[in-house]
């Protein structure tokens, strides 16, 4: 770039901003038909890291935008996570519930996994019946789909039936293809590379 004419860079400069221009009509286009206003199921999913993160992410969107929120961790609950501990600071604006008992490979206990899912679903169905909860996260969900600990049909049934504007944001690897058909967004998060495979432990502030 530094071997370029004053000439060279003026017409590169023109080509970005003509090309950019173009660029612009398609995009301003597409947002102006994207006029439908409607709550939508949000999936992430995949092996790689930043599933939960993001649900989180987007409770501090909902927040801010003055929503309240519903939040069920169907695996999680053992241990207390740091998204957690500052969540329940605003007992108001978000209810949340750690049901689980730990990751499958420490429970070892199918039956009872199957008893917790089925009692975090319960609390599930109550936020996706309830208008007044703007974004319900179903952190983990996947999982208990997975392992067939929860009917993949009843839980559809369930988003499907639930407030027109309710937001619902499910987590977890392994999304069922049933879920993933019905979902308006899906992400899947893919490893490229994780500090754990150098041994290096999971620690407070990047994984709880």
């Amino acid at each position: 770039m530094t071997d370029m004419t004053p000439e060279q860079t003026a017409a590169l400069n023109e080509r970005h901003r003509a090309r950019m221009e173009r660029k612009k009509a398609v995009i301003d286009a597409k947002i102006a038909s994207a006029d439908k206003e409607i709550g939508i199921v949000i999936v992430n999913t995949g092996n790689g890291k930043g599933k939960s993160s993001s649900a989180f992410g987007m409770v501090a969107r909902a927040l801010g935008h003055g929503m309240k929120v519903g939040v069920v961790q169907f695996i999680k609950g053992a241990l207390s996570t740091g998204e957690e501990t500052f969540l329940r600071r605003f007992p108001d604006e978000v209810s949340f519930h750690a049901m689980g008992e730990g990751y499958t490979w420490e429970t070892q206990n199918r039956e009872r996994d199957i008893a917790k899912a089925e009692e975090a679903w319960v609390l599930a169905r109550q936020f996706l019946s309830d208008p007044a909860i703007g974004m319900v996260v179903l952190d983990e969900l996947n999982i208990a789909l997975k392992y067939k600990y929860l009917d993949v049909h009843t839980v559809i049934a369930d988003l499907l039936d639930r407030p027109v504007m309710q937001h619902v944001v499910i987590t977890g690897r392994g999304a069922p293809p049933e879920l993933i058909a019905v979902a308006d967004t899906v992400t899947e998060m893919n490893v490229v590379k994780h500090a754990f495979k150098a041994g290096i432990a999971a620690q407070a502030g990047t994984e709880w």
